[in-house]
């Protein structure tokens, strides 16, 4: 019987069979048009949101850039030939006698609105986690505030500070306090405005700090205890620490949020009187479209400098925060 010679595969230098050698490259162009593949899926589903940002946030930003630098006029404004000025708009708006005011009152607003709303929202975050009865009743009240368009929310405030009808000076006059001038006083009109958007910000603070708050183990807090900790060093050696990365979000999107109010105020006072409530927000709006000629220009100059203080302000607090967290 005839035996078939069967020849050895034949093996390569670096020892792999002249089949594995065959079998290499369809296998690695698989895994090359699998991967391609995959890449081309990643940017498929990155168009939309490219799409979204460019057409919402690089371009208004690009437009509002464009007309800080030039000389517009309703006309220009509609037919495009508007002359190019430069930085003229932002010197304009520099040596304006509104600008250090403004600055001021934003200044103040944007961190005194921030302190009260983390601190009133930390206090009733951390009251809220004795679950108690009816706990989730009352958190879901002081949503209210928060849930209410901006215009409800300005208007009743509006109504309760009015200083002929208003409830806050009825309810001072059953003190024996004499009326106050919320609305129509320089020395309180600030005062009225944050004292609205701290109510109306109270309400985020406490939902995002609760969260964060629930996600904190009992046991460390019984670890604390066993170790003779009281309360407010649980607290602030034990909680705080632990909740400070919730509480940088908190901050952070408080600050971007105050930064920019214009409702609140707009509706109650109009940054007035005299300007005493007047901040970068509701002034570049008057410019830009509260005078029957309009400064689009200089509007959009002090809207440019708003959206500065804000990368200040966040750059500023970033840097705290990783300090305190090395």
């Amino acid at each position: 019987m005839n035996l078939r010679t069967q020849t050895p595969p034949t093996r390569s230098a670096d020892g792999l069979s002249g089949a594995a050698v065959n079998a290499a490259p369809p296998q690695a162009a698989r895994h090359g048009a699998a991967r391609l593949n995959s890449q081309w899926a990643a940017w498929a589903f990155l168009v939309p949101i490219s799409v979204y940002l460019i057409a919402f946030y690089a371009y208004p930003l690009y437009r509002n850039l464009d007309l800080s630098l030039r000389h517009y006029t309703v006309r220009s404004f509609v037919h495009g030939d508007a002359a190019f000025t430069g930085l003229d708009n932002y010197r304009t708006v520099m040596a304006d006698p509104t600008f250090l005011p403004a600055f001021g009152h934003t200044v103040v607003f944007t961190l005194v609105c921030l302190a009260l709303q983390f601190s009133i929202g930390m206090a009733l975050a951390v009251f809220f986690t004795q679950h108690f009865r009816l706990s989730a009743t009352l958190r879901a009240l002081f949503l209210v505030p928060w849930l209410l368009p901006l215009i409800v929310s300005a208007s009743t405030w509006s109504w309760m500070l009015n200083s002929d009808s208003g409830i806050v000076n009825a309810a001072l006059g059953l003190l024996g306090v004499d009326p106050v001038n919320w609305l129509t006083s320089p020395e309180w009109s600030l005062t009225s405005v944050i004292i609205a958007n701290v109510w109306i910000g109270i309400p985020f603070n406490l939902v995002v700090l609760h969260s964060g708050l629930q996600g904190i183990s009992p046991q460390v807090h019984e670890a604390a205890a066993l170790d003779g900790a009281t309360g407010w060093q649980r607290f602030w050696r034990v909680t705080f620490p632990l909740l400070r990365p919730v509480s940088a979000i908190t901050l952070l999107l408080g600050l971007v949020y105050t930064l920019k109010v214009f409702d609140i105020i707009w509706i109650m006072t109009k940054g007035g009187p005299v300007d005493s409530s007047t901040t970068f927000a509701t002034w570049s709006y008057r410019l830009g479209f509260g005078n029957p000629l309009p400064a689009f220009g200089p509007g959009a100059a002090v809207g440019n400098l708003l959206i500065v203080m804000a990368v200040v302000f966040g750059l500023i607090y970033i840097r705290v925060q990783r300090k305190q967290q090395q």
